[in-house]
């Protein structure tokens, strides 16, 4: 783990780097449960020490500062559209090194797959298999289901520019659900939660 640990810290730059959550129009909740990112920059702090912000920070894709951000988090329900400029800003940002995590809040699959097919208009979201690192790179686990939203099971999704990952998309599980209380979730369920999120964020540092 000292070695991980290590290489986090470093990637990380000095002295913090923040987890950026993506502001977007069209009506869906771009802004619900605000404390979820906080409250997982305060596991990688205890967990990894990574100096990580614990102020979440707002940001649109229109906005040059999108870039001084390795890290982008969505989620919502329902509708989201990006305008031309979104578009092509967040293509921009992914090819020359960020990370786009989505997590469906329950209603933003439709939306997201046609906005993202946008951004690349020649790839293909791919279902992540169980051997992936993402799902090894801290924590051994298995996609966990937070959130019964569909029928069957949780599902992570991919796309890749040159081999590397840089959009993942998380459908039936409602991972972030489990980074706040407010939802009553049982421990074991918020820990499932938490593991992967420690996960995800480890795999955009690294990879």
């Amino acid at each position: 783990m000292i070695p991980l640990l290590l290489a986090l810290t470093l990637l990380a730059g000095p002295p913090e780097f923040t987890l950026a959550r993506v502001q977007y129009s069209g009506g869906g909740d771009w802004y619900n449960d605000p404390e979820i990112l906080p409250n997982l920059a305060r596991e990688l702090r205890n967990r990894l020490g990574v100096p990580v912000d614990t102020v979440q920070q707002v940001v649109s894709l229109a906005d040059p500062a999108l870039f001084q951000f390795p890290f982008l988090f969505l989620t919502g329900h329902g509708n989201l559209r990006l305008s031309d400029q979104e578009i092509q800003n967040l293509r921009r940002y992914l090819d020359h090194g960020g990370f786009l995590y989505a997590d469906d809040d329950y209603g933003m699959d439709q939306a997201f797959r046609r906005e993202i097919r946008r951004v690349f208009p020649d790839a293909e979201l791919r279902e992540l298999p169980p051997d992936h690192p993402l799902f090894h790179v801290v924590y051994d686990l298995r996609l966990p289901k937070i959130h019964e939203h569909y029928p069957g099971p949780p599902r992570a999704y991919g796309i890749f520019r040159g081999g590397r990952l840089v959009v993942l998309y998380t459908y039936n599980t409602n991972i972030s659900d489990g980074w706040t209380p407010r939802h009553k979730d049982p421990p074991e369920k918020r820990e499932q939660a938490f593991k992967m999120g420690v996960n995800i964020v480890a795999y955009a540092l690294l990879y």
